[in-house]
This record gives C-alpha cells, structure tokens and sequence, in this order.
C-alpha cells in the first residue's frame, strides 16, 4: 500500500512539473482581464515569461492591466456578447500570432447576476447570463480555434462548482452546465487535432462576478417587482431568510483566489493537464460528492437549505 501511494505521488508530481517548452514564445488569450481571474492570471503568466494577449471589457481596465505588466502583454477590447467585437478580437490575435497559432484560449469572462428563485426572474435576466457564459464562450471559442489548432494547444474554459450541481436558480448554473457540455463535445472533436480542453470548476470564491451593489437591495429589487399573488405565496419569511443565507454564503466565500489561478497556470503549461480542475475545498468536499450522489439525496440535502414557503404543503 505504502508503495502504491508513493507511486501516486510520483506520478503527479511528474506530471505537475512536466511543462511544456518554449513558453516564451507561446501565446495565450484571455478574456474578462479587468479584474478577478482574468486579471491575475495574465500578471502570473507574463510574470512567468509567456505573450499575453489580455481582453478586457472596458477601456480603463486595460489600461490599468497594461500599466502593471510588461511588455510581453498587450490588450484589446472585447464584449464577448458582441459578433462584431468577436471578430474584431480575433483579427488581432490572428494578426499577433501569425503562423505559429495560438498556444491557450482561455474562456474566462462571465457574469453571476441576475440570480436567484427562477419564478423571482424574467428570461431577460437568464438571457444577460447566458449570453455572457455560455453564448458568448461558444462564440469566441469558433473563432479561435482554427490558430489554437494550429499551434496545437488548448482550451481553458471556465466553468464552476455550480456547473455540476445547481445550488440557485437563474442563468448562472444554467450557463455553466452548457459550458460542461460544450467543453466535453469540443475536447473529443479535437482529440486527433493534438488540442487539449481543460475546465475550471472553482468552489465559492469572492470576486467580481457578484457585483458592487448590496446584495440585499438587488434581493428586494427582485422581490418588489413580483406580482403580489407571487409575493403572497413565498411570503416575506421566505424572502428575509433567503436573502440572509445568500449573504451567509457571499461572507464565507474564499478571498485568497490563488489556487483557482494556479489551476489556470498549470492547464496552459502543462504537457499534461487534467480535464478537470477543482480548486477549493468547498469544490472537492462539498459541490462535487453532492453532484455524485443519488438524485434524490442531493435534492434533500439542498432543499434542507432552502427556506419553507408560505404555500408550502
């Protein structure tokens, strides 16, 4: 037994530490660069010596990402729930990498809000989700891959915990379940074209995607807007309490984002990456066995969560 788990080790150690060459020369293209992941992977990989093409959805926070970095980074604008600013992205990698292709594509943008009770929602609210998640990671990723195919590399998609299993209603999880089906099919068209696809299935961590504004004042700004049939049979208990746990969850969320942007890291310069990643222990312990087991186990423990409504039976 003791020689069996030595061997484990071994082996991924080996394949942690077996890294591809030439990384100088490699590109890598990221989008959703203003902040969070997006951001602090583009530092690392630059930091790390690679060419970072980084895009970012405003002005100012490419400007500020290229003021932090190097030289070996460059930016572009890009609104991923655009056609025409997709193009436009792709020309201009097209245009950096050349002939040799682009080594990573990392689909990173994304957005978690509107989310909440899906009869609380409209199909404008899952529509502006997906769009950015699922849509628009599909969009880019058509464009991209005839360079990733090229250079022979890879496709880092970032999914989430909430990719394998729906813990809150709206687009949120909806997306992210697509972009788990999406990687799956692409990873096994592209197997004989020697590209790798990688997902990133991180755990509750605190960034941007949530937003700036209170958590609280978004909940009653869902809840004011329902018809006072619906409101009625929710009932304000309902609503109080769900609000309170939404927060519980927002304060318990993990600051420290590093092991999500060493998944990244490791997915882009391994000779060997893993299909799937799973940073944090909420996402190993906790999201993971309960997309594993029994149907009706999981809807039990998350409906324990889940506040009783008014109407309930």
């Amino acid at each position: 037994m003791a020689a069996l788990t030595d061997f484990s080790f071994m082996y991924r150690w080996f394949k942690n530490c077996n890294l591809v060459g030439n990384l100088s020369e490699k590109y890598v293209f990221i989008t959703g660069c203003d902040s969070g992941f997006g951001n602090l992977l583009a530092k690392q990989l630059v930091d790390r010596g690679m060419q970072v093409l980084a895009a970012c959805f405003t002005e100012e926070g490419a400007q500020k990402l290229q003021q932090d970095t190097s030289y070996r980074l460059q930016t572009t604008l890009l609104d991923v729930t655009k056609s025409e600013s997709i193009k436009a992205a792709a020309q201009w990698v097209r245009d950096k990498v050349g002939e040799q292709g682009l080594w990573a594509l990392v689909n990173n943008a994304g957005v978690g809000l509107p989310s909440g009770p899906n009869e609380w929602l409209t199909k404008e609210d899952f529509v502006k989700v997906i769009n950015v998640n699922l849509v628009g990671l599909i969009e880019v990723t058509l464009h991209m891959l005839p360079m990733v195919k090229r250079a022979r590399g890879r496709v880092v998609n970032m999914s989430s915990s909430g990719g394998r299993v729906a813990v809150i209603g709206g687009g949120y999880c909806v997306s992210k379940f697509g972009v788990e089906a999406f990687s799956d099919s692409i990873r096994r068209e592209l197997y004989y074209f020697g590209v790798k696809v990688c997902i990133i299935e991180p755990g509750n961590y605190r960034t941007a995607i949530l937003g700036k504004e209170n958590l609280e004042s978004r909940m009653r700004k869902l809840w004011e807007r329902l018809p006072q049939e619906t409101r009625d049979s929710y009932g304000e208990d309902y609503f109080r309490i769900y609000t309170d746990k939404l927060k519980n969850i927002m304060q318990v969320a993990e600051p420290r984002v590093r092991d999500v942007i060493n998944s990244m890291e490791h997915a882009i310069v391994s000779r060997s990456p893993r299909i799937r990643y799973n940073p944090g222990l909420d996402a190993k312990l906790l999201y993971i066995p309960l997309a594993k087991l029994p149907t009706p186990v999981t809807d039990f423990i998350l409906s324990r969560y889940l506040p009783r409504p008014a109407d309930s039976v």
